[in-house]
């Protein structure tokens, strides 16, 4: 697998251990069809640490994206829990969809298996249901969509998550899903000027579909939009894919 040099954190290597009652540091997990990132964040969703990324692995099994994983726990050493983002349908830290990683995480225990490897408490969501906890506000209807190597999609009513979406394979412009033109692929096969015109239309068409009150775009692609975008909505960091972790942890 090809990753860049990471380094420890001085702030996580220096960081003493949280216990349960005082303020526990969370190690937010990232996966994605091209980058495997992790921050570490405290029990306020501010980072303590600078953010570490790795290269997904080109046949991203299960085991191969571990191994990227195990990477990053070696930069951030410190932390008391695991919160992951995952680019499919998860429930119950089972994963049941990957189409931009392999088969092979079809019915993967990925938040069990990190327990087991990592002797910490893991808890895993969609990525951008966990964006989504990370921007939005709480009021009204909020649809957060993630343009990256796929389509990410959520939605929340008044803070709360209505489970279950999948816009990205959901049938739009003849016989195609969106994330076929939105997605990376999409990107690539149409160019930027017309992929971005395809997000604008999106953007018309979800609002119809959807009613929502704020549109959020993130992902890594969010920044290659050039066009203005209109009244409620805006392009979020795609850091809040990682600080949004910290929302899985509410009961804690």
């Amino acid at each position: 697998m090809t990753a860049q040099t990471i380094k420890p954190s001085k702030t996580a290597s220096n960081a003493s251990p949280k216990t349960k009652t005082s303020n526990p540091i969370t190690m937010c997990i990232d996966i994605g069809g091209s980058g495997l990132k992790a921050m570490l964040v405290d029990a306020e969703g501010h980072p303590v640490s600078e953010r570490q990324r790795v290269v997904t692995p080109a046949v991203a099994t299960p085991r191969a994206v571990l191994k990227g994983l195990d990477q990053l726990r070696k930069a951030l050493p410190t932390f008391d829990r695991v919160s992951v983002g995952f680019p499919g349908v998860i429930k119950k830290g089972v994963t049941y969809t990957a189409a931009n990683l392999h088969p092979a995480w079809y019915g993967f225990p990925l938040a069990k298996e990190l327990e087991t490897r990592w002797k910490k408490p893991a808890r895993a969501a969609n990525d951008a249901a966990v964006q989504g906890y990370g921007v939005v506000k709480g009021d009204g209807v909020e649809l957060v969509i993630t343009l990256g190597t796929g389509l990410g999609s959520s939605l929340f009513t008044d803070g709360h998550l209505c489970p279950g979406l999948e816009l990205a394979h959901h049938p739009w412009k003849r016989d195609r899903e969106y994330e076929d033109y939105l997605g990376r692929r999409g990107l690539d096969k149409f160019g930027k000027k017309r992929w971005n015109k395809l997000v604008q239309e999106a953007i018309e068409q979800t609002a119809q579909l959807f009613n929502w009150d704020h549109l959020y775009l993130g992902g890594g692609n969010a920044k290659k939009i050039d066009f203005k975008l209109g009244k409620n909505v805006e392009a979020v960091s795609n850091e809040a894919g990682l600080l949004g972790g910290v929302a899985l942890w509410r009961d804690w």
